[in-house]
């Protein structure tokens, strides 16, 4: 049962049912109370100011004392935890944070669990911080110099009880409410790939798949048992821009990332001649071939939300009618103060080709019709979070990126029925507040192959990401590689992780006797109904980091027949695994 809260500021402190949270709050910071939702009634955090600008940080208490964990942007695209104690702990770009406190002189006392949820107001986003006074800090931005203001009522959420995820499942639901800007992931609809094992042509090729190393993947997967029923072509397909290397220019490595999209259509790598020698739509050939003699039920194929990592090339041939001009990023100090990003070094030296957003609706229309006609059923939209810094003109970060959102979900509504898109790059809240419709993400930072210290890292990240980010979409927790010394760890964590299972194999290069533990003789997977989580032990310990303790996950399954060891499962279960690795 979950206790009702009492949120409430009493003589400059900030109490949750009786306990203190923040003490020293500010005159200026304002409780707003919230909806009920069930037995649980949240609380708004606000603050005003003397002047109007486009850029604020508000005080609202010292926070000591108290276990926490949050979820920051390391950089740009992707979040990951931190565990403290303190507001100093706080890092910049924090989106999520769940605070316990417990009552130390009486152990039979309930422990309280306190969820914070900086918000979208208007054409504002907030998000948490901590300073040197271990004051907790709300950053408030429009990320256009135009787009002002002095106040904000509804700029974090909090939300309080006594089971840790009930409270986070409840608040995100009080805010579906109040917000009316997204759905739960409850209420929207999942894409069939799910489950269904899968391939990805990613670390497989890179930018340099062709289609005869399409062909040649799925054939080496079939072969050994274990047949793709899922196909993502990635990075490599499209037609992107031929530049010159500028001797003269002042950043040159990453550059590639600058290249901007030349046409909707397929690039030469993918161009098959038939019968004849007659030219045909050469993706539509792949696809074709891989669903017709691989048995592929699903193919999605890789663009990112800008055209491409440097937006669409301005007036090039067939697409001068998107309007497209080069715009210069500016990100937000929060983002610089934690992890610089080669991408942005590039974009801010050649700028991106941004598509108007006034025609964003008809690219990813034409895009994506073109795409269905050649049979793909959905697309994986990367590089999302780069719009959040080209608001300057567009009314700002927020009004920019629900643009691009609500365009790009109305054209796979109208073009992929399956509700077709994986979602990559994308952890702002500018997005994630914004998605009525997107039913997958990208839960963290990619699979390095090459990286063995990134393997833990990774595995964690997506579970406690998943806090937050399952309450609004299916989490996906990227390939991996059936061949690889972490190979096992990854396949576990996938495992129990309601996810997707895809790998990006090399063909010929696979670990046959793993992948047929996850996948069945006809290609399909058994998936858990809901995303796997850290355990509540494991919330406020960081397994990746202290070098101690594994990492919990439990998660909830449901079937109508199942034995587990020599007992009977009833029709929902739930179930815990620990995984470690490299430590």
């Amino acid at each position: 049962m979950t206790v009702t809260p009492r949120i409430s500021i009493n003589d400059g402190n900030l109490v949750v049912h009786g306990k203190t949270i923040l003490t020293g709050v500010p005159d200026n910071i304002v409780l707003t109370p919230g909806s009920c939702v069930g037995l649980v009634a949240g609380t708004f955090i606000g603050a005003t100011a003397s002047d109007s600008k486009s850029h604020h940080v508000f005080s609202i208490g010292v926070l000591e004392g108290l276990q926490f964990m949050c979820c920051f942007r390391f950089k740009l695209w992707w979040m990951t935890q931190r565990m403290g104690t303190c507001g100093k702990d706080v890092p910049l770009e924090t989106q999520f944070m769940l605070v316990e406190s417990k009552e130390e002189d009486d152990p039979n006392a309930p422990t309280i669990y306190t969820v914070f949820l900086p918000l979208l107001e208007g054409q504002f986003r907030a998000v948490l911080q901590g300073n040197d006074k271990n004051e907790i800090e709300i950053c408030l931005e429009s990320g256009d110099n135009t787009v002002e203001t002095n106040r904000g009522l509804y700029l974090v959420y909090m939300h309080a009880g006594t089971n840790p995820f009930e409270v986070i499942n409840q608040a995100v639901k009080a805010l579906e409410k109040h917000m009316q800007t997204f759905l739960h992931q409850e209420k929207k609809k999942l894409p069939s790939f799910l489950d269904w094992f899968g391939w990805c042509t990613w670390d497989a090729f890179y930018t340099d798949v062709t289609a005869e190393g399409v062909e040649e993947g799925l054939k080496s997967l079939s072969e050994g048992g274990t047949p793709p029923r899922f196909l993502i072509i990635d990075d490599g397909w499209q037609q992107i821009e031929n530049k010159p290397k500028e001797s003269d220019c002042v950043v040159q490595e990453g550059a590639q990332f600058a290249s901007r999209l030349a046409g909707i259509k397929e690039n030469a790598k993918f161009q098959k001649n038939g019968q004849n020698n007659e030219q045909i739509l050469g993706l539509k050939h792949v696809v074709d071939e891989a669903k017709q003699h691989h048995n592929v039920k699903y193919v999605y194929v890789w663009h990112a939300l800008a055209g491409y990592w440097g937006g669409v090339k301005p007036a090039a041939a067939g697409m001068e009618h998107y309007d497209t001009a080069l715009a210069y990023p500016v990100q937000s100090p929060g983002v610089l103060g934690n992890q610089p990003d080669i991408v942005m070094d590039s974009l801010a030296v050649h700028g991106l080709g941004l598509v108007h957003p006034k025609k964003v609706f008809n690219f990813y229309n034409e895009l994506h019709t073109y795409l269905a006609s050649c049979g793909v059923d959905g697309v994986k939209v990367d590089v999302q979070n780069i719009i959040e810094t080209l608001g300057a003109g567009h009314g700002g970060r927020v009004s920019l990126t629900r643009s691009y959102v609500h365009a790009l979900e109305a054209s796979i509504a109208r073009n992929f029925p399956d509700n077709g898109c994986i979602a990559c790059m994308c952890h702002n809240t500018d997005g994630i507040y914004s998605t009525k419709q997107t039913a997958v993400v990208r839960a963290s930072d990619d699979f390095y192959p090459r990286d063995p210290a990134s393997h833990t890292i990774h595995i964690s990240s997506v579970a406690y990401n998943t806090l937050f980010l399952g309450e609004f979409m299916q989490p996906d927790w990227d390939m991996f590689h059936s061949l690889h010394p972490a190979a096992e760890y990854h396949a576990a964590a996938r495992a129990i992780g309601g996810c997707a299972i895809y790998v990006s194999d090399k063909p010929g290069n696979h670990n046959f006797d793993l992948l047929k533990k996850l996948v069945l003789h006809d290609g399909s997977v058994l998936r858990a109904q809901l995303p796997g989580r850290p355990t509540r032990d494991c919330l406020f310990a960081d397994p990746a980091r202290d070098g101690i303790r594994s990492v919990a996950f439990f998660l909830v399954a449901y079937c109508t027949s199942c034995v587990f060891g020599h007992a009977a499962l009833p029709t929902e279960f739930y179930f815990a695994a620990c995984l470690r690795y490299g430590m």
